[in-house]
């Protein structure tokens, strides 16, 4: 970059904390590469003048938000804020017998050799590195340096606590990772109820391979019954409720399943509504469950029905057939013939009910089949129960 120009870029750099070896002596002096400054266009001369602009730098220094270090180009420690003792335990004088290599931890000299090389073209650097403080504690810190253009060359480190942000990404990475793993199909939409975001089980719920395939489309879509969702919308966006409820959805393959639907207010730091978050559970084996009780219920219900019959029926047949069985034998001694047919025909027929009584006590699965072979031979007049 040519040295007139208005603009620069930053180095990021990333180091690790260096907790292995606490205790161990640093190195000597520190080879760097020195550094070429344009001259000043004004020298401040002594006396009240040099007075001035050194009481308006140290105000300057002392007022800065972040602890801020200035070293020479050998990274020993000439100075710092009052911000910089209250987040590493040193007093001012005892900061000016360190070097910045005894702050950052797991620096090396390499670290300042490759500072004064990228600043040397005007280049800021951020470094992601832990400090180390002066009872041994570490703490996470986002460091800005850049150089002081003095007559000697300064670096300047700004020092900023990053340990707080640091909490709230890991919490952010931990929750992420939650959503992104749960058995339970987790989505977002906006305001107008596209898609911004889902969990993978979502697409295992509706067959989809990718993200894409959904980020975008209508939440309603989702649904087989358009007026259901619409209801949901409503509830959550315009009203401003909490819903709850069973949907239909409809796999991409056309297969259709029972989802039970959470949704809720999506709400930004400043409580507006800025969309919807939706919750999926796939109730179908649960529905298919509850209707099987439902039919072995409804079997024990008819079977004991059933019984019931038997039982009720079966002391009045029995009478019947005994005083049947009494009057033929009367009619046979009085040479009835004809009566005595009727008769024979009759307790055959009895004979028939007791064989049918017998049957239906013994029945234990409710069936059905049809009675009659017609067009409408699914409708409930024409079944009738296998025995």
């Amino acid at each position: 970059m040519p040295q007139d120009s208005n603009f620069s870029s930053t180095m990021r750099i990333d180091i690790p904390p260096d907790l292995m070896t606490e205790g161990k002596p640093r190195a000597g002096r520190v080879e760097t590469t020195k550094i070429r400054v344009r001259p000043a266009t004004r020298r401040i001369g002594g006396g009240a003048a040099a007075d001035a602009s050194a009481s308006k730098y140290d105000q300057l220094l002392q007022s800065m938000y972040d602890a801020s270090l200035i070293t020479d180009l050998n990274g020993r420690i000439m100075d710092g804020n009052a911000r910089a003792t209250e987040f590493l335990l040193y007093s001012r004088r005892e900061l000016k017998g360190l070097t910045i290599l005894d702050i950052v931890s797991g620096s090396d000299r390499s670290l300042l050799n490759t500072l004064c090389q990228n600043l040397q073209n005007e280049k800021f650097a951020l470094l992601q590195a832990y400090c180390v403080r002066q009872d041994g504690s570490y703490f996470p810190a986002e460091i800005a340096v850049n150089i002081l253009k003095f007559e000697e060359p300064l670096l300047c480190f700004f020092l900023r606590d990053v340990t707080l942000r640091r909490q709230a990404e890991e919490m952010l990475r931990t929750e992420h990772n939650a959503i992104q793993n749960a058995g339970t199909g987790i989505a977002i939409a906006n305001v107008e109820a596209k898609l911004q975001y889902i969990n993978p089980s979502i697409l295992k719920l509706w067959n989809f391979e990718t993200a894409e395939q959904l980020i975008g489309k209508d939440v309603r879509h989702l649904f087989q019954d358009s007026e259901q969702g619409e209801q949901m919308v409503q509830s959550v966006l315009v009203d401003h409720t909490s819903w709850s409820g069973e949907l239909a959805g409809k796999k991409e393959s056309g297969q259709e399943f029972t989802v039970q639907v959470s949704a809720g207010c999506n709400r930004d730091s400043e409580g507006e509504v800025v969309g919807m978050v939706l919750s999926f559970v796939d109730v179908s084996d649960r529905k298919r469950a509850e209707e099987a009780t439902r039919q072995a219920e409804r079997q024990r219900v008819m079977l004991a029905s059933v019984g019931a019959a038997c039982h009720h029926l079966g002391q009045p047949a029995t009478v019947i057939m005994t005083n049947l069985e009494l009057i033929r034998r009367m009619t046979i001694e009085f040479k009835k013939e004809d009566l005595n047919e009727i008769l024979k025909i009759t307790n055959e027929a009895t004979d028939t009910l007791a064989e049918v009584l017998h049957k239906l006590n013994s029945v234990n699965e409710y069936r059905t089949v049809q009675y009659l072979d017609t067009q409408d031979s699914e409708s409930p007049e024409n079944v009738i129960l296998d025995i």
